[in-house]
């Protein structure tokens, strides 16, 4: 579904922010009919995770389930219409009822949900909305879970976390995203796919391939606006067909230098009256793959950036709109170009400002450390169902130039990934990627167990690779890291003749901590490993970016080598910046590849 906008023929109000809240490790919830609410003192801010808001009722590492319940008044005025709930996220996995019938599940966190509540909304009255959120995951899930048993029977124990997770980042629990109820006619655009093209120096080409709910029209009518309020393009269809073209002369393409956005106007029509409109801010750009450079309207572009997380003091990884500006505005003062949305889809309202800022995005699924000793049919089906969604909702964003469909596979090293069963996963996971998207390039990061023979390589149009030497392997040995860098870069050029974007390096630093000598852990070293890091990857003609693990220190699950935080960011949790962010700074600021 659309995310929620409000005019003549649509209207939306947030739920309250504040929630009752109640934890439920026992599960005894549902069977105790908490759906028609439940007693409780305890409130919980969304949207927020329960971890840090209430880690004083010992919720901080809580993995499990855990109730929410709201009351909102709906107007009079939704009599008549479609009555829709969006839960922007509840990660991992959520129910809801709706005053005390269930409406529906949801499996996947990171990405909205939209169920029809019109049965059971009593409009001019007041509304109880309860929902179950656990933050469990399983063999199944995306991204996969794990066990302390698991951790026995792969021999893993060193790497036992707790809680226990197949990533180095908290498995927040909560409603992550806003909650919002709205109204939409009855019949209604559900979807509009926004395709765009350059067909010369200033003309440009708008697609628009509209979804829509009910059969009630006859027409659809789309307009194209610019900046000053003037219709450069318009088009109508011949009855009841869904897809129009629109053409534009004297066009500004999106760019990250000039982040042009063009007003898309779509009227559904019955007759000569219109019963549905909806709008939404475009670009038109083109982005492609040529030899071993990146394009983006035909121009050669250098990605210079971060992987990121959602997360942030107290709120966890709930949208914390503060910290959106907050974060682009450091991206801009260092620098930066670009970010990697590490690992899971980041909020609407990041790729929103994205679009209006001209930061260029790899949107990325939660496929994160794949186990294929884990993996059957339904993994399979969740996982192409995710990258579905995904796609769908992160489609119209000209921000979002390359998908990302994993992170990291074969992190254990397994030798049974390589016999041919790896290979059928992730071609599978490609086609079907591209029979959704054929006009982005898509990738898997790679890690430095998996190879170079990881057969992501084969499939992939840029060779993604995260590699941690002079940190993890070779520690505190920079000159050796280097050399080790290099010449992995040029063996998997070599193999593959495909470009290469390094998506992870850095170096733990705790601030304020300084040495005169290089010495983990200290501002200097993490600053000195990522200029060499820069400088190796810049020499390289084929390598179209470089990321930097992290863009900010992060929360993960309890480990002997995480003292609270991933320290990997050049800001700090609360953003004051390290030294490597003033090197960055500078280094950013004067770079040689174009952009």
């Amino acid at each position: 579904m659309l995310y929620p906008i409000r005019n003549t023929f649509r209207d939306m109000q947030e739920v309250n922010p504040l929630w009752k809240f109640r934890a439920d490790p026992e599960k005894a919830g549902e069977k105790s009919g908490w759906f028609n609410d439940f007693d409780s003192d305890v409130e919980i801010a969304v949207p927020g995770s329960w971890n840090e808001q209430l880690e004083e009722l010992g919720l901080l590492h809580y993995v499990g389930l855990a109730w929410y319940s709201q009351k909102i008044f709906l107007p009079a005025h939704f009599s008549g219409k479609r009555v829709w709930l969006r839960i922007g996220s509840a990660d991992f996995s959520s129910r809801i009822w709706v005053n005390g019938s269930f409406v529906g599940k949801c499996e996947f966190g990171f990405l909205p949900n939209d169920y029809d509540i019109t049965e059971f909304a009593r409009c001019g009255e007041e509304n109880l909305i309860v929902v179950g959120v656990s933050n469990e995951l399983n063999d199944d899930s995306v991204p996969q879970g794990i066990t302390t048993e698991h951790y026995e029977n792969e021999n893993r124990m060193r790497e036992e976390t707790n809680p226990p997770a197949r990533f180095d980042f908290s498995p927040f629990g909560g409603i992550h995203r806003p909650v919002i109820v709205y109204s939409t006619p009855s019949s209604c655009f559900s979807n509009l796919r926004v395709d765009t093209k350059i067909l010369g120096k200033a003309r440009g080409k708008v697609e628009v391939a509209a979804e829509i709910n009910g059969d009630g029209f006859d027409s659809i009518r789309v307009e194209l606006v610019d900046q000053e309020g003037k219709v450069v393009s318009q088009s109508v269809t011949d009855g009841k067909k869904t897809r129009l073209d629109l053409v534009v002369d004297s066009c500004r393409f999106w760019s990250n230098s000039d982040p042009y956005l063009y007003l898309l106007r779509a009227f559904l029509r019955r007759g000569a009256d219109v019963i549905d409109e909806y709008t939404l801010r475009i670009g038109i750009r083109e982005i492609r793959i040529e030899g071993d450079k990146l394009l983006l309207n035909g121009h050669e572009i250098f990605l210079k950036g971060f992987g990121k997380h959602e997360d942030f003091i107290v709120a966890g990884r709930g949208l914390f709109l503060p910290l959106v500006v907050k974060d682009f505005q450091l991206m801009k003062w260092i620098n930066s170009n670009s970010f990697r949305t590490s690992h899971y889809p980041y909020a609407e309202e990041v790729l929103l400002q994205a679009d209006r800022l001209g930061i260029l995005v790899i949107s990325e699924a939660p496929a994160i450390s794949l186990d294929l000793r884990h993996v059957g049919p339904k993994m399979m089906q969740n996982h192409k169902q995710f990258v579905s969604r995904m796609v769908q909702r992160d489609y119209n964003h000209p921000s979002v130039i390359i998908w990302s469909i994993g992170n990291e596979p074969n992190i254990t090293g397994y030798d049974g990934y390589y016999d041919g069963s790896g290979k059928k996963y992730w071609e599978e996971i490609f086609d079907y990627t591209r029979s959704l998207d054929s006009s982005r390039p898509i990738t898997v990061p790679n890690c430095t167990r998996a190879g170079l023979d990881d057969p992501v390589f084969e499939f992939s149009d840029i060779l993604s690779i995260n590699r941690y030497y002079g940190w993890y392997e070779y520690p505190g040995n920079l000159q050796l890291a280097i050399e080790r860098l290099g010449r992995e870069m040029d063996e998997l050029h070599n193999k593959y003749k495909k470009p290469v974007l390094v998506t992870e390096f850095g170096a733990d630093s705790l601030s304020g901590s300084h040495s005169n000598s290089l010495q983990m852990f200290t501002e200097e070293y993490q600053s000195e490993l990522i200029e060499d890091y820069v400088r190796c990857i810049e020499s390289k003609p084929y390598t179209i970016g470089e990321m930097v693990w992290n863009f900010a220190d992060f929360r993960t699950p309890q480990h002997f080598r995480r003292v609270i935080l991933n320290l990997k960011g050049v800001f700090t949790r609360s953003r004051e910046p390290k030294l490597a962010a003033f090197k960055l700074r500078e280094i950013w600021g004067a770079q040689r590849k174009e952009t």
